[in-house]
C-alpha cells in the first residue's frame, strides 16, 4: 500500500541515510547545481523503469535564489531516498509565465511521469494546462487555491487549513464568538471565508469581519468601529457619573469602584471573544498594540493568528502574550536543517523543506509507476514528512498537521502538538469547500468595506 510505503520510507528518509554522493547523468560524483538530470546511478539510459520527475523551479529572474535553494534541497533528497529509479529533471521557469510555459513543454517532451512545481501562482497557471492535458499529475508549492484543479496539486500551506486549525482550537478551548480584522484583498477573503466555513461546521460565529486597506499602517479608525468604542465610552462615562453620584452621597463602596475605573476610558463589554489577524511585523505589532488603546486585552479576548505569526518576535509584546497561531510541525526539521547547512554552508528557508518533501514523495510515487498516480497522490491516509503528516485531496487542495503554538515571554511553545497522523474516515473530495448560506440576522457585520459586496464575494459558491 501506497501509505505504509510512504510512511517507511519518509521515515528512513527523516532517520539519516548514508552519505553517498549524486552522481549526475554525465558520471561526476559531485552535487552540481547545474545540471538538468540528476539521477543516483550512471546508467540511466539503459534502466527501463525510470520514474522521471520534472521539477519546475524559478532558477533565474526574481526568484532564483528560492529556486535554487529548493534544488539544493531536492538534491538532499534525492541522496537520502536512495532510490536508482528515481530521475530529477531541473527546468529553469525564469520566475514568469512564459518560462513556466517553456518549462512543461521541454518537461512533458522529456517523459517527465510526475511535475513538482512551479512555485508561483502565475507560473502554476501558465503551465498547468499542459500538464492536465497529457495527464501527468502536478505537485506546485503555490499557496494559492485559485489554481488548483484535480490533477494539479500543491504542497504549499493553504490558508484555509490554518483559519481552520486554530478556530478548531481556540473553539475548543471555549472561545465563541470571533472577530476578523483583516486585509480587504484576496489574502483577507481567503481568510474570510474559511472562517465563516469552520464556524459554521464547529457551531461558533463570525460575529463582525472588518477590513483594511492592505496598504495603511493607520488601524485606529477601523479598530475604533471593530470594538464599538464609541458605544463603550458613552457606556463608561454614564457609569461613572452614576457611581460619582452615589459616591458623593456617602456610598463608600461606589467610591471604592469610581477609584477602581478611574482611568479605565470604556467598558469591556464587546461581543466577541476572539480576533483573528492574519498580519506580521510592524504591522502586527502595531495592530495589536492599538487594541490597548480601546481597552481590549487578553484574557478577555483571545488575540489568534496565522503561521505568519512564526515570522515575527512577539515575546517583548505584553498584550500578545498567550495568543495562539498555528505552525508547521517541526517533525523532523532540524535534521534537514542541519544537512542543507552541512552541504551549503547556509541556513535553509522553511520553504526548502518542500522541496525536499516532495521529492521524498516521488520516491514513493515511483512505485505506482504505470498505475495511477493521482489515487496514490489522494491517498486518504497521507504520507510523513519533514514538517509533519500531510495528504492531497481531489481538488487540489492539501492538509498538514499543524502545531498551535502560544506566546510565551520566554519563547513560543506548542500548545496542541500537530497529529503524527490523518483520520482516513475525516476524508471527502476537500474539506476546503462548501460555503453555507446565512440568514441576514446570522451574517457577520461587515466594516470598511461594502457589505453586500462584502457578502457575495464570502459567500459565493
Amino acid at each position: 500500500m501506497l501509505k505504509k510505503f510512504s510512511l517507511t520510507m519518509l521515515c528512513l528518509v527523516l532517520a539519516g541515510c548514508g552519505t553517498s554522493r549524486i552522481s549526475t547523468s554525465g558520471g561526476t560524483r559531485d552535487i552540481n547545481t547545474d545540471i538538468s538530470e540528476v539521477t543516483l546511478t550512471t546508467d540511466s539510459y539503459q534502466n527501463k523503469n525510470l520514474f522521471r520527475v520534472g521539477m519546475l523551479l524559478p532558477l533565474t529572474g526574481n526568484a532564483s535564489k528560492v529556486g535554487k535553494g529548493m534544488k539544493n534541497s531536492a538534491l538532499l533528497a534525492l541522496d537520502d531516498v536512495q532510490n536508482p529509479n528515481l530521475v530529477l529533471q531541473f527546468y529553469d521557469t525564469q520566475s514568469s509565465q512564459s518560462g513556466a510555459r517553456i518549462a512543461i513543454e521541454n518537461a512533458v517532451s522529456q517523459q517527465s511521469d510526475l511535475i513538482i512545481g512551479p512555485l508561483m501562482s502565475t507560473e502554476v497557471q501558465a503551465s498547468s494546462g499542459r500538464a492536465v492535458a497529457d495527464n501527468i499529475p502536478m505537485i506546485a508549492f503555490s499557496t494559492s487555491q485559485d489554481v488548483l484543479q484535480p490533477g494539479v496539486y500543491t504542497l504549499g500551506l493553504l490558508v484555509d487549513e490554518q483559519v481552520k486549525r486554530i478556530m478548531n482550537y481556540a473553539a475548543a478551548e471555549g472561545r465563541r464568538r470571533f472577530a476578523l480584522l483583516v486585509p480587504d484583498n484576496n489574502l483577507g477573503l481567503s481568510v474570510a471565508r474559511a472562517a465563516v466555513r469552520t464556524a459554521q461546521k464547529n457551531g461558533t460565529t463570525v460575529v463582525k469581519i472588518a477590513f483594511y486597506p492592505p496598504n495603511t499602517s493607520n488601524f485606529a479608525e477601523i479598530l475604533k468601529k471593530l470594538t464599538n468604542y464609541s458605544a463603550r465610552h458613552a457606556e463608561m462615562q454614564r457609569k461613572k457619573a452614576a457611581l460619582k453620584a452615589r459616591a458623593d452621597a456617602g456610598d463608600a463602596k461606589a467610591k471604592r469602584e469610581l477609584a477602581r475605573i478611574k482611568t479605565t476610558d470604556s467598558s469591556d463589554d464587546v461581543d466577541f471573544d476572539a480576533v483573528l489577524i492574519p498580519e506580521s511585523g510592524t504591522k502586527l505589532k502595531s495592530v495589536i498594540s492599538m487594541f490597548g488603546y480601546y481597552d481590549i486585552y487578553a484574557p478577555k479576548v483571545k488575540f489568534l493568528g496565522t503561521s505568519i505569526w512564526e515570522n515575527t518576535p512577539m515575546n517583548k509584546e505584553s498584550l500578545a502574550l498567550n495568543s495562539w497561531y498555528p505552525r508547521l510541525s517541526r517533525y523532523q526539521s532540524s535534521y534537514f536543517a542541519d544537512k542543507y547547512y552541512n552541504f551549503y554552508n547556509e541556513k535553509p528557508r522553511s520553504l526548502y523543506s518542500f522541496a525536499y518533501d516532495a521529492v521524498a514523495l516521488a520516491s514513493a510515487l515511483s512505485k505506482h509507476q504505470g498505475g495511477d498516480l493521482n489515487a496514490a497522490i489522494t491517498s486518504p491516509e497521507g504520507f510523513m514528512g519533514i514538517n509533519g503528516a500531510f495528504r492531497f485531496f481531489e481538488d487540489g487542495s492539501n492538509q498538514h498537521s499543524l502545531d498551535i503554538m502560544e506566546i510565551k515571554r520566554q519563547g513560543d511553545a506548542v500548545v496542541d502538538a500537530a497529529p503524527k497522523k490523518f483520520d482516513v474516515f475525516d476524508y471527502g473530495i476537500s474539506y476546503h469547500q462548501d460555503i453555507y448560506d446565512f440568514a441576514a440576522e446570522q451574517a457577520p457585520l461587515i466594516i470598511g468595506k461594502d457589505a453586500a459586496l462584502a457578502r457575495s464575494q464570502i459567500y459565493a459558491r
